[in-house]
């Protein structure tokens, strides 16, 4: 049960989060496409959610080292988070990738053409 309490304290980050992913999303659909959109979301939420890991996974090997058991547990609560959070973005990207395989060409480096008396 006092796991599921420290996972309650994950709610106010995680309704900011969807806030924020609506705000993305409705912007990127304007600007370009819900596919551009989608993929937008994705890339921000792994990068997100790799800071995130990394980040309390710091904390967590500092708690150990520090003998901090409250803090260790906390942290590796959040970092369990994290990392269910980074296994359901890598999902979301493998199913919009099934489903746009165009996405998963990478774009072409960008060429310079030298004029004549410069180059041929």
């Amino acid at each position: 049960m006092g796991f599921l309490a420290r996972l309650s304290r994950v709610v106010p980050l995680l309704i900011i989060m969807a806030v924020a992913a609506g705000l993305i999303y409705v912007v990127v659909t304007y600007r370009h496409s819900p596919a551009r959109a989608k993929e937008v979301l994705i890339k921000i939420f792994t990068w997100f959610n790799g800071i995130v890991v990394g980040f309390f996974a710091l904390v967590s090997v500092y708690a150990f080292f520090d003998d901090a058991p409250a803090v260790l547990d906390l942290s590796l609560s959040f970092m369990i988070v994290g990392l269910v959070g980074l296994l359901i973005t890598r999902i979301a990207n493998w199913r919009f990738l099934k489903h746009n395989p165009n996405y998963r060409k990478k774009r072409l480096a960008a060429t310079t053409r030298r004029r004549w008396p410069w180059g041929k």
